[in-house]
């Protein structure tokens, strides 16, 4: 078949996203490639795809078992024969997976990291036609990432074990210029094809809310939000706990994730919540990767996550279907607090030595900095965040965040910055921000007595102003870089060289105050509240509901995810097209041959019910 074909009849698509089709040529062509896709759009196919057009089995090199599990779900429900191999398998299910591929019965393999270099892993691969090694979640091989595994490095040990090297492709969703670099060198890609389609995910609405009653904004949210699938994260086990009871208190069907439960119960837990039987999720970061649930309308974070790629990952699962979804992060001064406290203490990995350990912790600082700083700007948040990744758009307003859509007062604060500057200079550039706001407010504390600040000048000179106006104004400097800070737990304020324009007078500043209107963030929340369905009429939206319940009804005597039966987009393709035939049936988007084979004629009687009820 041609690869328009299988895209049909397999995947159930007329048509390939953005960047898909010149990945899978290149693969087709034999080439390595390495494709920097955002969350949701579609990086799975540019490597099943051609694993099916390939003489030979591809290896897929996946981080977790839930990313294994439900993509090899997935697969098996188009049609296509797959399997994973990890420690969620006993050793005889393993030796039974692996005998069914090197009898020919699977094309496409997902292995954990782990396993890799194990005797039975080696035998398999040495003994049979690997056409592919696909690395997901790339970011992972490099130490400059956010999530380094040690385990990805046996990576490149098995690609040199192969007498005929294999196509290697190799895909993330978050990777700065110099993890990209890393995976390009670390992996040695060949001459690849390397496309980055964008980090911008235009259905998601961002936002961050600053507040010290996180429980109560959460519970308002929710009720506005009520039928909608979400996750919350949190920084920590403690706060999942709290968060969950707080929940389940208040009669939200709710569940949760950490790395305390049991296996069993985390288990459970995650299929309660991808079999739609518990709505909300209270998770670590420890949940989520790989999951392909399409029908998640928001992602709230309880805590300030560590960086920004933490952050775009997580929140990413909102919407991936396309549909409109909220990601709105609930920010408190005491989140930077965890956060430092959880990454000066982590702890000692054998396989890092103490100084790479330092270099770790070191970049951990800068990257949470950055968040910080992510939750300190007034300007656009998208804009932000698709700079850290060096993409620039140089619109300042993307329309769909926060802070484009809340009102601001603009006020010159290059007084103010004058004072901070000459204060850092007047007090030796040794101390944090709040060491330099308590010396300007003239806080009369045991601490700043015993450093005898008291004798500078700057002591007492904003004695009038909140330490809330003063910290904004500094992390304005920060954010513009007319301030540096060092990169560690102390995070000491330095001077740049740009600091002294300020001083001459030859620059300004000018900041942004006031917390947006509380109606813009209503209006905002009930444009994007409906996801998928917000384009159907009443009637279109009745037959949806229908829909909804057969594919629950399926879903639950097949003990499938509902998404993978077919996606809510699918549904309201469903909808609009009304197929009351298997052709009109299969061009609906979403609609492969196998499932149709499977589920369509009970989905268009549904249709036809429907529409003699609503008519």
């Amino acid at each position: 078949m041609e690869k328009l074909e299988v895209l049909r009849k397999v995947f159930g698509y007329d048509t390939f996203r953005e960047g898909q089709e010149q990945i899978v040529d290149a693969i087709l062509h034999g080439q390595d490639v390495l494709g920097i896709m955002p969350t949701g759009a579609g990086k799975s196919i540019c490597y099943q795809l051609p694993a099916l057009m390939l003489e030979g089995i591809t290896i897929v090199v996946s981080p977790l078992i839930s990313l294994m599990i439900d993509q090899v779900k997935a697969l098996n429900e188009a049609g296509i024969h797959a399997a994973y191999i990890n420690s969620a398998l006993t050793e005889t299910q393993i030796t039974k997976a692996l005998y069914n591929a090197m009898c020919g019965r699977y094309k496409i393999v997902y292995v954990a990291p782990e396993r890799l270099e194990t005797d039975r892993f080696l035998e398999f691969v040495m003994n049979v036609d690997i056409a592919m090694i696909t690395v997901d979640e790339a970011h992972c091989i490099s130490q400059w990432g956010q999530d380094f595994r040690p385990s990805y490095l046996k990576i490149v040990n098995l690609i040199k074990r192969f007498p005929k090297r294999p196509i290697v492709s190799a895909f993330t969703a978050t990777a700065t210029q110099t993890v990209k670099d890393d995976i390009l060198c670390i992996l040695g890609l060949n001459n690849p094809k390397v496309l980055v389609t964008g980090f911008d995910r235009q259905n998601l609405y961002f936002e961050v809310r600053k507040t010290k009653h996180k429980d109560e904004e959460i519970l308002e949210y929710l009720a506005k939000h009520e039928g909608e699938s979400g996750i919350i994260y949190c920084a920590t086990r403690k706060n999942v706990d709290n968060v969950y009871l707080m929940l389940k208190k208040n009669g939200i069907a709710a569940t949760r994730y950490h790395a305390g439960l049991d296996n069993e119960m985390r288990k459970n837990n995650q299929e309660d919540f991808i079999y739609d039987r518990a709505l909300v999720i209270v998770a670590t970061n420890a949940f989520g990767m790989g999951i392909d649930k399409s029908n998640v309308r928001f992602v709230l974070h309880y805590n300030m996550p560590q960086c920004i790629e933490n952050y775009y990952q997580e929140a990413g699962r909102a919407g991936r279907d396309g549909e409109p979804a909220e990601c709105i992060l609930f920010y408190s001064a005491q989140d930077v607090m965890i956060n430092e406290f959880l990454i000066g203490n982590k702890g000692q990995n054998t396989e890092f030595t103490q100084e790479e350990l330092e270099v770790i912790k070191e970049n951990d600082i800068r990257r949470l900095n950055k968040m910080r700083f992510y939750c300190a700007t007034k300007e656009c948040l998208r804009e932000y965040m698709l700079n850290y990744f060096g993409e620039y758009t140089y619109r300042h307003d993307c329309g769909n965040c926060g802070n484009c859509t809340g009102e601001f007062e603009e006020k010159n604060v290059t007084d103010i910055c004058v004072d901070i500057i000459e204060c850092i200079r007047e007090s030796g550039q040794r101390y944090g921000m709040n060491v330099i706001i308590g010396i300007l407010r003239g806080s009369n504390t045991a601490k700043l007595k015993s450093y005898g600040v008291s004798r500078y000048k700057s002591f007492g000179k904003r004695s009038k102003m909140s330490e809330a106006m003063l910290k904004s104004v500094m992390e304005e400097l920060l954010l513009k870089e007319y301030l540096t800070e060092t990169a560690d737990i102390y995070r000491i304020i330095k001077l740049d060289k740009t600091s002294q324009d300020i001083i001459d007078g030859s620059t300004e500043l000018v900041c942004k105050w006031s917390e947006k209107k509380e109606e813009v963030r209503e209006t905002q929340a009930k444009v994007k509240k409906s996801g998928a369905a917000a384009e159907l009429t009443p009637k279109q939206f009745a037959v949806f509901g229908e829909l909804k319940k057969l594919r629950l009804t399926i879903a639950r005597e097949e003990n499938m995810p509902p998404y993978i039966i077919f996606s809510d987009k699918t549904l309201v393709d469903m909808c609009i097209k009304l197929p009351f035939t298997k052709t009109e049936m299969l061009a609906v988007n979403g609609v492969g041959e196998n499932k149709y084979e499977r589920y369509g004629e009970r989905f268009i009687q549904c249709i036809v019910d429907c529409t003699d009820a609503v008519r």
